[in-house]
């Protein structure tokens, strides 16, 4: 067995520590980087039974970490040449905003405990399949948010005074007029803002939530960054749009 592949996660705490440390500061006995070996064996992102010997330990840590040497311009050296596709794509997202990083990371480090690993290798490809761009634990912690049962009420009971219906605000859907019976009452509330943007103080509100259908939903999320409401309503077929508004 190997260990599992390095997520989105331990890829962004690895880099938010890359720019803490500097590229010519870290090193595997480093105190953050032991540190960081420890953080990474408590996050709730592969299931217990992927793991072998070694798993993110102090030396392999430090050897990620010197795969981001490769992309940093103010390097003078090459850097490791090994390493994978989704460190590039890390880097893209996150290195020309430092402050997003550093923020990404300490919600990830903060909240991790607060979210349960996959119990199966299965359930880490499942849960791999929805992940936004900060990672399986703010997905998690997403989504908890958006199928508060609360908040999903008082939207629709707002949605419904306001305009009669329980409609997709991007393509006009209405479950009630498709499925009958069987789709009243039913649509999906998407968080406009995602956790990694929001102050951990900061309560939601109904105006941040908006009602989707689980299409458009979905789309909305495999953005990145991810469409507003209003962008992904302009790129909806027109023809398909007429259809669902008859």
């Amino acid at each position: 067995m190997r260990n599992p592949k390095w997520s989105r996660d331990e890829l962004i705490l690895a880099l938010d520590l890359y720019f803490k440390l500097g590229p010519n500061n870290s090193s595997a006995t480093h105190p953050a980087v032991e540190e960081l070996s420890e953080t990474l064996n408590s996050l709730p992102i592969h299931p217990g039974a992927s793991r072998v010997d070694k798993f993110r330990n102090a030396n392999g840590v430090y050897m990620k970490m010197c795969n981001f040497l490769r992309f940093d311009p103010s390097y003078s050296g090459s850097g490791l040449k090994g390493g994978g596709k989704l460190e590039e794509e890390i880097w893209d997202e996150f290195a020309s905003n430092i402050g997003l990083l550093a923020e990404t990371a300490e919600i990830i480090k903060s909240k991790a405990g607060s979210v349960s690993p996959p119990v199966s290798e299965e359930d880490e490809k499942e849960e791999k399949v929805d992940e936004f761009p900060e990672g399986r634990v703010i997905t998690k912690l997403h989504i908890r948010r958006e199928r508060s049962s609360t908040l999903i009420k008082k939207k629709k009971e707002k949605v419904l005074s306001d305009t009669g219906a329980l409609k997709c605000e991007a393509c006009n859907f209405d479950f009630k007029d498709t499925y009958g019976s069987d789709g009243e009452g039913y649509i999906e509330c998407h968080h406009n803002k995602p956790l990694s943007e929001l102050k951990s103080t900061q309560k939601t509100k109904l105006e941040d939530l908006a009602v989707l259908c689980a299409n458009c939903h979905r789309i909305i999320h495999r953005s990145r960054p991810w469409k507003t409401v209003a962008e992904l309503k302009a790129v909806i077929s027109p023809s398909i749009k007429f259809e669902l508004q008859q």
